[in-house]
């Protein structure tokens, strides 16, 4: 079967769960689009490599990337290789100092590791038939493409971070940070940067 690469253009809250978020691929040079619904901790976990944040602590994937670096393991892919009553399969594609390995794994945390890797990800053209979106607009013409990077909006809304002052909401960064909410945190850093460039 043909592999067909993705990127991530978008992660926000998912409309359809609650406590859920949605990173949505974007098939590469394409018009599709593939919504995964994943959990807090995972939609944290690649929003924080995604925005190249520093946590103090290393978060559990990239333990994995660490300890994968340790023992000479590169991850050179991923594959959403299935999709069964709703849930999305995948697999690590690992190459070690002697051979290539797959192991499976849960999409979400795959996709976690690939933006710390910077290792494509792939998937097949009967998942995206199933599952996969065609942009369009209002129009009915079709999008040439969806806006990349953070989630747009923040668990709690961004409408109460305007009603902070700019002292305010760097000593709530601070707070969200100590508590390592990096969500969050992206909310509130990308409210400062838009007032500091007004």
């Amino acid at each position: 079967m043909r592999k067909i690469e993705l990127e991530i253009v978008a992660l926000s809250h998912s409309i359809t769960q609650t406590h859920s978020y949605a990173v949505v691929l974007g098939e590469v040079n394409g018009l599709r689009r593939l919504p995964i619904v994943i959990g807090g901790f995972e939609a944290q976990a690649i929003a924080v490599a995604l925005e190249k944040m520093q946590p103090s602590r290393p978060l559990t994937h990239d333990l994995m990337k660490n300890f994968m670096s340790a023992f000479n393991v590169d991850l050179t892919e991923i594959i959403i290789s299935d999709l069964q009553e709703g849930i999305f399969y995948s697999k690590l594609v690992c190459v070690g100092e002697n051979d290539t390995v797959e192991i499976d794994s849960r999409t979400s945390d795959a996709l976690a590791l690939a933006v710390r890797f910077g290792c494509p990800i792939y998937t097949y053209e009967n998942i995206l038939d199933s599952a996969g979106i065609l942009m369009e607009d209002s129009s009915g013409k079709t999008k040439k493409q969806v806006e990349a990077g953070a989630p747009k909006e923040s668990p709690s809304g961004r409408e109460d971070l305007s009603a902070l002052n700019l002292e305010e909401l760097n000593t709530l960064l601070s707070e969200v940070l100590e508590q390592e909410d990096y969500l969050r945190a992206i909310a509130i850093r990308d409210e400062i940067n838009s007032r500091k460039s007004q």
